[in-house]
């Protein structure tokens, strides 16, 4: 993706030249292809592009529209068709993706967002109005970060630019630790508390030194499709996903796939190959990357993946992760990290893979995420039963839970409390299901502060008096909106991830469907599944939900104990009251003993604590919560 910044004085001031240079050159790495600026004054705005597409290389960006208004946009357009018909656009003329929302902007202004469909995010200076606008696409899928001050806005789509270049030192944000150690936290924030991020679905309105949100876009609360039988619904699912895979096949170059040997990518790669066998598409080809890891007990990936090669009859990279990475390699950041997470995590395994994007000539990578969400990946059938609860269809009901009883092996008085449970409160439902555990080591105050347990149920919003099915699925989708906000772009190969699953309408199709086409009693992804026959080879088709080993954290843990023993004995992390650092270290000696634990939340945990100490030697964090505390662990040279 392209990268897009800028500047702009509130008091009048010209933006400085050198601070535009400075700008200009900390984004250089995410926009390859070129630069541009637009300066007014107090205004700037850059651009720097990552061409994925044949028509991005005939974009001018910054654009200035018929009406004077100044965009830049970083993306890709899935309608375009459409709303050049709409706009009567000469085709020749509007060859590219920016001369098309310039075209809608003039048009609708910012009620055009709710028209485009893809992945997109944009900056639109208003010089009439005095306005700047950012705007991102529903799921947040493309980024746009801003810190707002008393005499000036700054603006990225690298989030790291701007925390490098401010020179501030930034105070953290609560809210979002709290949702950090839940999930992930709300799209909107960011780990610095005076940095934001423009949330899914939504635009920024900056006038007068103030910003306001707007909402442009939600899912139709009464939209239902129904058919007869069990055939419309699948030729439906077969049009809107190969209609979301053809979409993301729109690349100048190469495309990768990602291949697990799991149904949801196994999915994509043969849905792509037959669109590319029957209709042709302008990538010019389609190949796989696989990892594997024979250590791993639970892992059969590699048995899998080779029979969709083998039904291509073409044979993909593979990369071992036995061999060449683990999970961390290292306690300590090499690289500034601007969001919590990564933890310096199979830095061998990632060099591989960036030297097969750069050496193949990829730019798009195609992700199965979102399958196991949205297409029915998880059997739990809870919601579906409280959905016939509400609607008192209690005969469908009692067969239903006959149903599932079998299928799952479980009690059917039990299968009705936890349908039941789906009725209460959030605020209540905390108490009755072991999701909202929140693990010993956080600290009470801060969870209860927090409503972290609450957090754990993946509630954001209030839904009225939806269905609990689609209340559900709608949770499921701000969940994931909130993940792909703090997913950072590869450090070491630029490339442009698209996720088919993703794809506005195809999710948009699989809400306003019955619950009972997604899952049924002993038919994990139905729909999916019956749609696909004799696309996708049915041994894939038949393949139980994947394993996840953790042999791998634990080995690390493991290996990196001692230093583990010594940073927590008096961790920053507990100096700003998040954690009981002696239930921590407990907690880890018992896993590495081999204890049941919660890895991944114990491995971020971790690299919180060791990304905040990074912060502290780069000088980034206001060390005022901390001096307060003789047992911090501030870096000798950031305390001095």
């Amino acid at each position: 993706m392209s990268v897009q910044a800028g500047i702009w004085n509130f008091d009048g001031r010209p933006v400085d030249t050198e601070l535009i240079a400075r700008f200009n050159d900390s984004i250089k790495q995410g926009g390859p292809d070129g630069e541009s600026c637009y300066s007014d004054g107090p205004i700037a705005l850059l651009f720097r592009p990552f061409h994925t597409t044949i028509e991005s290389h005939h974009e001018a960006q910054p654009c200035i529209t018929h009406r004077g208004f100044v965009l830049t946009w970083d993306g890709r357009m899935d309608n375009r068709d459409e709303l050049m018909a709409c706009l009567q656009l000469n085709t020749e003329k509007a060859r590219t993706d920016v001369s098309i929302v310039a075209a809608a902007f003039d048009r609708w202004e910012t009620d055009c967002f709710q028209r485009i469909v893809g992945d997109w995010a944009i900056s639109i200076w208003m010089p009439d109005q005095r306005t700047l606008v950012f705007a991102v696409d529903y799921m947040a899928i493309c980024h746009i970060f801003y810190y707002l001050k008393k005499d000036c806005i700054w603006w990225s789509t690298d989030l790291a630019s701007l925390v490098l270049l401010s020179g501030t030192r930034f105070q953290i944000d609560e809210e979002y630790i709290a949702g950090y150690f839940a999930h992930d936290a709300d799209a909107h924030l960011t780990p610095y508390r005076e940095i934001r991020e423009v949330p899914p679905g939504q635009l920024v309105r900056v006038r007068n030194g103030i910003s306001s949100i707007e909402r442009y876009w939600r899912f139709d609360p009464n939209s239902r499709i129904r058919y007869k039988n069990d055939a419309g619904y699948e030729e439906h699912f077969r049009h809107v996903f190969r209609q979301s895979v053809r979409r993301r096949l729109r690349s100048e170059g190469p495309v990768l796939a990602e291949l697990s040997g799991g149904l949801d990518s196994s999915s994509v790669v043969c849905m792509a190959d037959d669109i590319l066998a029957e209709e042709g598409a302008q990538t010019p080809r389609l190949d796989t990357l696989s990892y594997y890891d024979k250590t791993e007990a639970r892992g059969d990936d590699w048995i899998y993946f080779p029979k969709i090669e083998k039904k291509r009859g073409k044979v993909g990279v593979h990369l071992d992760g036995s061999h060449s990475g683990s999970l961390f390699d290292s306690l300590e950041f090499a690289d500034f990290a601007p969001l919590p997470g990564s933890l310096g995590s199979g830095r061998q395994l990632d060099f591989a893979r960036a030297s097969l994007v750069r050496n193949g000539g990829y730019k798009v990578v195609l992700s199965g995420l979102g399958g196991d969400e949205f297409m029915g990946g998880i059997p739990n059938p809870s919601t579906y039963l409280a959905d016939l609860i509400l609607q008192f269809k209690f005969i469908t009901l009692f067969q239903q839970l006959a149903a599932w009883s079998l299928a799952k092996r479980r009690p059917w008085i039990q299968l009705l409390w936890q349908a039941s449970v789906e009725l209460f409160a959030p605020s209540l439902r905390q108490y009755f299901v072991k999701e909202a555990a929140v693990e010993q080591w956080i600290e009470h105050n801060f969870a209860r502060r927090n409503k972290l347990a609450v957090r754990l149920l993946d509630v954001d919003e209030h839904f009225g008096l939806w269905l609990p099915s689609r209340r559900s699925f709608i949770g499921g989708v701000l969940a994931m909106s909130n993940k792909l906000a703090k997913l950072a772009p590869p450090a070491r190969a630029l490339e442009a991830k698209r996720y088919p699953y993703l794809d506005q309408e195809l999710l948009e199709f699989m809400l306003s469907i019955p619950a009972s086409q997604r899952i049924r009693p002993g038919q994990r992804r139905s729909l999916m599944r019956r749609s696909l026959v004799g696309l996708v080879p049915q041994e894939i088709l038949d393949r139980r939900t994947k394993q996840f080993g953790a042999r791998t954290p634990i080995l690390a843990l493991e290996k990196h104990f001692p230093k583990l023993q010594i940073a927590f004995a008096a961790p920053i992390i507990s100096t700003l009251g998040y954690v009981n650092h002696a239930r921590f270290l407990e907690r880890i000696h018992a896993a590495v003993n081999g204890k049941e634990i919660h890895i991944s939340r114990m491995i971020r945990t971790i690299s919180l604590e060791f990304w905040l100490r990074d912060l502290v030697s780069r000088q980034l964090l206001d060390l005022a919560p901390l001096q307060q505390f003789p047992t911090a662990a501030v870096p000798r040279e950031a305390a001095a």
